[in-house]
Parts: structure tokens; C-alpha cells; sequence
């Protein structure tokens, strides 16, 4: 099967668990809501302490939930990234190769897998971050990869990856790289925090490279300055970026694309975990596109994926049947614009 899109991210493992009370996150000392950095060590203390209470383990990290996400709606999707050669490291395959038949991992005896531990609240599903990189941002080169960007429609990337550190400068050079060879590049922002570091980085990758871009209303108003719709004017006057998604959370999301503004309602679900909400909609909204499917069509497959990714634990949906049903149900949608 042929590559439709490749993705090139942090590769880690998640480690989900959900905890009814705070007491734990209070006795670490750790911030509820937040992502935590930390070391191998580190990250296994904290893991024996919650070990007992169900934790569930996938493959994970933004690009990796987007394109695992593309590969279980039926695209051909590739992921790109490194792990350690260790148990964690291949079961990440696995996960993988359930997902999209294949991956283009790279395996490490220098660095164990990175994984990250996501503590999700039972009253509000809230989640707490403990992240171990290890192997993902320690990428020696391309490689491999190069043929497999090469080949794809799109080549997907996360802002997580443009924080400082060696994965930085390996991702802007396979966007350009992507670019160069005719693909069409996607970005999402991932992260207020990220957006504020990167800032000045982000305008030239959107100027230079990216086609598609991902943002919450929060990472919108960082890197604009702008609320919402000002935020994707903005956008698109200076950066000439032709497609910009703009998620404003229980309004829905915005959906700039061949000149029009498309208003996408949001789908209402009771949350559960809203781990990788914004990965699930970037995978909908991409998959779409490689259908050839109009915007508003590409928007609300986005936001059903998504809220049925909230509705359970873990980033993934992996209801191959359902699914479908919700790619049909999307397509249905009468193409209205603003």
C-alpha cells in the first residue's frame, strides 16, 4: 500500500491511568494539569506507585496518535520516529502495526523508549503528564524516513518537536525536505507553552513551509495576538498558509480553506479523558483531506473523531466499524459555509 501521509514526532509510549482523588498528585508534589518533565528514574517511581490501579499502555505522542488515528479510518498512513530496543519499543511497534499495517520506526540500544504517563482525574478527566523522551528526540538523521516523506500527499508534524533540543532542527529540515519533493505540509501547534517558545520559528515554518495548520483558540491568540476568526485572518494575510484550523473547544472549531470560512459545531460527549482530543481531530480532519472530501465535510469527520476519542481512555479510537459509521455520517453533512 502506498503512503498517503507520514508522520515524523516523539515517539512514546502512553501509560494511562485514572485515579478518583488527588491525593497522589499532592503527596509527589506534582502540578494537576500540567506536563512534567522528567528522566527514566524519575518516571519509574512515580509508575510503581500507580501500577496497581489498571494503568493501559499504547503507542502515543501527538503525530503518532494522529497518524495511528488515519491508518484505523483506512488511510495509508506511515509513522517516522525512534525508540529504544527494549520491551516497550516493541510493543510500540505493535501498537503501530495494528493501527496502519506497517511503521518506519528506527530501534536504539543507546536510550530507552520514551513513554509518558498520563494521570487522568475520575472527576473530570482531567489529566497530569509525567514525560520520559529518552530514545524519540535522540534521532541521529532522516535516514530512512527521507523516501518515506518523499512519497507521501502529506507530511505531518507537531510543535512539540520544535522545542529547543535536537529534534528541532531534524524537523524543520524534513519540512523542507517535504516541500521541496511537492508534499503538502501539516502542523499542529500542540501547545500554548510551545507556541510561546517557538514563536518567531512558527511564522517562518507557516511562511515558508506549511500548508495546514492546527491550533486551539488559546495557541491561536499566542502566536496572533488575535481571538479566533482575527486569529485566522491574521494567519492567512501574513503567512499565506491556505488552510487554518482554529479549535474553539465546546463552540466547535474554525475552518479556513480555498477562501472561505467554514463554522464546524462541536460534537457533545460526556469526557472521560481528553488526552490527545486535539491529535484525534487533526487525524480526521487529514484523512479527509486525502479523500479529496470538501472542508466542511474534512471538519465535522475532525470534531466526531475527536469527541468520540474524550468519550474513552486513550488517544486512539480503534472501533474500526464505528469509525466508519462516523466517515459516513460526515460526508452526509451538507457542505454550508459562513
Amino acid at each position: 500500500m502506498d503512503c498517503q501521509i507520514s508522520g515524523l514526532g516523539n515517539a512514546l509510549v502512553d501509560a494511562l491511568v485514572v485515579l478518583e482523588d488527588d491525593s497522589l498528585l499532592e503527596d509527589l508534589g506534582l502540578v494537576r494539569g500540567t506536563m512534567h518533565l522528567v528522566d527514566h528514574d524519575a518516571w519509574q517511581k512515580v509508575y510503581e506507585r500507580v501500577r496497581d490501579h489498571k494503568v493501559t499502555f499504547d503507542s502515543g505522542g501527538s503525530c503518532a496518535n494522529t497518524i495511528a488515528t488515519i491508518g484505523y479510518l483506512g488511510g495509508a498512513a506511515r509513522y517516522c520516529g525512534q525508540v529504544g530496543d527494549d520491551q516497550m519499543g516493541r510493543m510500540y511497534e505493535d501498537r503501530l502495526i495494528q493501527a496502519c499495517g506497517g511503521h518506519n520506526l528506527q530501534f536504539t540500544n543507546a536510550h530507552p523508549t520514551g513513554k509518558c504517563l498520563s494521570i487522568i482525574s475520575g472527576a473530570d478527566a482531567e489529566r497530569t503528564m509525567l514525560t520520559d523522551l529518552g530514545a524519540a528526540v535522540n534521532l541521529p538523521s532522516l535516514g530512512g524516513f527521507s523516501d518515506t516523506i518523499a512519497k507521501a500527499k502529506i507530511a505531518h508534524f507537531t510543535g512539540y518537536t520544535l522545542l529547543e533540543g535536537p529534534m528541532r532542527d531534524m524537523t524543520v529540515q524534513a519540512m523542507a525536505f517535504a516541500k521541496q519533493n511537492g508534499v503538502r505540509v501539516s502542523l499542529d501547534a500542540a501547545d500554548p507553552f510551545v507556541v510561546m517558545q517557538t514563536r518567531e520559528l512558527l511564522w517562518q515554518l507557516l511562511t515558508d513551509h506549511v500548508d495546514i495548520i492546527f491550533l486551539n483558540r488559546e495557541e491561536a491568540k499566542q502566536l496572533t495576538e488575535k481571538d479566533a476568526e482575527e486569529a485566522v485572518a491574521a494567519i492567512v494575510e501574513r503567512a499565506k498558509v491556505d488552510t487554518v484550523i482554529v479549535k474553539l473547544g465546546s463552540k466547535g472549531s474554525l475552518v479556513w480553506a480555498n477562501g472561505e470560512l467554514h463554522r464546524i459545531p462541536v460534537r457533545m460527549v460526556k469526557a472521560i479523558d481528553t488526552t490527545g482530543a486535539g491529535d484525534a481531530y487533526a487525524g480526521g480532519f487529514l484523512f479527509g483531506q486525502l479523500e479529496g472530501w470538501d472542508p466542511r465535510s474534512c471538519g465535522m469527520l475532525a470534531t466526531a473523531v475527536a469527541g468520540q476519542t474524550v468519550s474513552q481512555v486513550g488517544a486512539v479510537v480503534k472501533d474500526r466499524e464505528l469509525l466508519e459509521g462516523l466517515k459516513t455520517a460526515a460526508r452526509s453533512a451538507a457542505p454550508v459555509s459562513s
